[in-house]
């Protein structure tokens, strides 16, 4: 399908089905301490791509308005450095829908544009729901996607359930997660043990932190806790959970809003991945979490090696 080019003074909308590109130069205040693009830089403008095609998507057909807002984040992979000075190249594309939901593939480009050398940095997979603009607590009908081949259908089907049991699960697991209380004197903990690597952060949120939805209120304060639950011989875990406080309304209330797992490697100055020290696990919990985390790496590495033996084929 040929896409048209969509400019201000253009009425038409444009396809559904094409992809949507979204493009910045790389300045020095999105650096990180290593000197390239920060991974937050480069996620945000990978979430802003897939909120525009699925938003845009729900909205293709007459009906209730509703923008569509990240549910999951199935996987982020950054494969290179960014490096500052470049333009990122955001591309994201739908590729399966259901019923009340859009799964959204990402890919990210960095150019050099004193050379025209491109090169992919990231890829990632992410999930969207549609809420009615009209109620944020109501989720609204995805229009069906057109898709090439009924094996396209199928396999993205295949996904799907895999995420929504993943899903299932990863809500399970989350009414369970306790973090123990974070001792800021790390001095009191054993290097390379899990409390030793706690750390938290508390911020208030402002209006420039709140979204169209308003999810996240002016005025309340969200907790940012981070722990190291597993390590290989050259990355680490990070399980971080996001608690939001609701300190305008009465009673107070703490809830969930977040879990995610980060992983990752230390890079020496040569660029090369660095030796882990081994974590150690103390409690039944953490073992617990270190073997969670073991079956996710292991489930990844399978996954990589699957991915670059069909590149080879």
């Amino acid at each position: 399908m040929e896409c048209a080019t969509w400019s201000p003074v253009d009425i038409r909308r444009p396809s559904v089905n094409c992809p949507v590109a979204v493009s910045r130069i790389m300045r020095p205040d999105d650096a990180n301490i290593a000197g390239n693009v920060h991974g937050g830089t480069i996620l945000k403008m990978i979430e802003e791509a897939g909120a525009i095609i699925s938003t845009r998507h729900c909205n293709s057909q007459n009906g209730e308005r509703s923008v569509a807002v990240l549910a999951r984040v199935e996987r982020t992979d950054f494969l290179t450095p960014m490096l500052i000075g470049e333009v990122a190249h955001v591309s994201a594309e739908i590729t399966y829908t259901s019923k009340h939901s859009v799964e959204v593939q990402v890919t990210v480009m960095g150019e050099n544009i004193l050379n025209g050398v491109k090169r992919v940095t990231n890829r990632a997979t992410l999930w969207y729901v549609p809420l009615s603009a009209d109620n944020v607590n109501s989720v609204v009908k995805v229009p069906p996607l057109q898709y090439s081949s009924p094996e396209q259908e199928e396999e993205g089907r295949k996904r799907y359930e895999a995420q929504k049991l993943n899903r299932s699960e990863s809500k399970q697991r989350n009414d369970t997660i306790i973090f123990p209380t974070i001792n800021m004197d790390r001095k009191s903990k054993e290097p390379c043990t899990v409390g030793y690597s706690q750390s938290s952060l508390i911020h208030l949120v402002g209006p420039s932190d709140c979204t169209l939805h308003n999810f996240l209120q002016g005025g309340s304060v969200i907790t940012v806790s981070g722990r190291m639950i597993f390590t290989s011989n050259k990355s680490m875990e990070i399980e971080v959970v996001v608690d939001v406080d609701h300190v305008l309304k009465s009673p107070q209330e703490s809830i969930h809003s977040v879990t995610a797992f980060f992983t990752y490697v230390s890079l020496g100055k040569d660029g090369t991945a660095l030796p882990i020290p081994t974590l150690k696990v103390e409690t039944e919990d953490e073992k617990k979490r270190f073997e969670e985390g073991r079956e996710r790496y292991l489930q990844a590495k399978a996954r990589r090696t699957a991915e670059a033996t069909k590149k080879c084929q």
